[in-house]
């Protein structure tokens, strides 16, 4: 038997991140979009939550609580505050997911504490890279052995770059194979050159480029066989999936309001069939995505592959956040053109699911 309620423990997480995503985050998504910046006392208040740090190991100070599907139905939630603040908030899994997962006791046991102390430290990861058809599994970024070292040339683009950030995850490859590298922020030969993109404006992002980086021979995660790339893309793909079901949803609830409040002859203009189709498509269109998103997460915590589901679910996310931030500026008519209404930032921030690639994990 399938079941869809969340637990009594998810169904109080979910309550407790919606709260905080409509008194906190859905005030700001405005001011810190056009600023682009985002208050550090915001990311401070956001990481006593503990989102990022309940699902770390216990033995490194974290609540060993960890579960996709609770990911996933944390981010729709902060999401469906803002996308940037968001992704933001979530951005410590980034560094500190791959090495809960893969990394030695070593490496945990330099890494993660910094992720589950009293203050906030964002982490960064390097997956996508600035050319056509690029391939997480097939990364041109190379990484060739050194001595007792590893040097790592490319670049990489679309990397959360908040101030004071923790450790970098970078993709490479090596011999032919993708492999996951710890890199310090301040290393020799690295270089973060500020992004400006269509959305997420909010959320500070670089291109990175590695002119001859040297890491040490620990600074390699995970096994031999290189399969924990493939892990971490599924589970990048549930998370932006999950926040693109959030940012759908903020659209179309903004597009409802409206169109019960807005009247054209005489009555509100939810009630004309034009409309009442297209906010009725629009939930329909949600739901299923959410769906999709939850059997990808489900599959994540079971233990198998889950690539083909959350590949799945993020490709139809992908569509229908756009589709439905698209029906919302129209729902609103000439009013979602302006920056007065929230669609137009929706919208701006839907369209980036078509480059974006594990700026979260669940």
């Amino acid at each position: 038997m399938i079941g869809f309620e969340p637990t009594e423990e998810q169904a109080l997480v979910v309550e407790t991140v919606r709260a905080f995503a409509e008194k906190e985050l859905r005030p700001l998504a405005r001011p810190c979009d056009e600023s682009r910046r985002i208050p550090p006392a915001l990311l401070e208040h956001a990481h006593e939550l503990g989102l990022v740090a309940n699902a770390l190991p216990e033995a490194f100070g974290g609540g060993g609580e960890r579960s996709a599907v609770t990911g996933a139905l944390v981010a729709e939630e902060l999401a469906w505050g803002d996308l940037s603040l968001a992704l933001a908030i979530l951005s410590p899994a980034l560094a500190a997911f791959p090495v809960a997962d893969f990394g030695s006791e070593a490496q945990k046991r330099d890494v993660l504490p910094r992720y589950t102390g009293d203050a906030f430290v964002p982490g960064a990861l390097g997956l996508v890279e600035p050319r056509f058809g690029a391939d997480p599994f097939r990364p041109e970024t190379a990484a060739r052995r050194d001595g007792k070292g590893w040097i790592l040339s490319g670049r990489k683009c679309f990397v959360p770059w908040l101030d004071g950030g923790g450790a970098l995850v970078v993709s490479a490859n090596e011999n032919g194979a993708a492999r996951l590298f710890l890199v310090p922020r301040d290393a020799r030969g690295l270089e973060a050159i500020p992004e400006r993109n269509l959305g997420i404006q909010a959320l500070p992002s670089v291109e990175l480029a590695l002119g001859d980086v040297r890491v040490p021979d620990d600074a390699r995660l995970g096994a031999e066989s290189g399969a924990e790339v493939r892990s971490l893309v599924a589970r990048g793909r549930v998370a932006l999936a999950a926040t693109g079901v959030g940012v759908a949803r903020a659209a179309f609830e903004v597009a409802r309001d409206y169109a019960k409040q807005r009247h054209a002859f005489g009555a509100p203009i939810a009630t004309k069939q034009a409309i009442a189709f297209k906010l009725a498509d629009m939930a329909i269109e949600i739901d299923g995505a959410r769906l999709l998103v939850w059997k990808a997460a489900w599959r994540l915590d079971q233990g198998g592959d889950a690539l083909p589901d959350a590949t799945l679910a993020y490709q139809q996310v992908r569509r229908i956040a756009l589709q439905v931030c698209d029906g919302a500026v129209q729902v609103l008519g000439g009013h979602g053109y302006t920056r007065e209404y929230l669609p137009e930032m929706h919208l701006r921030n839907a369209r980036g699911y078509a480059a974006f690639e594990a700026l979260a994990l669940v």
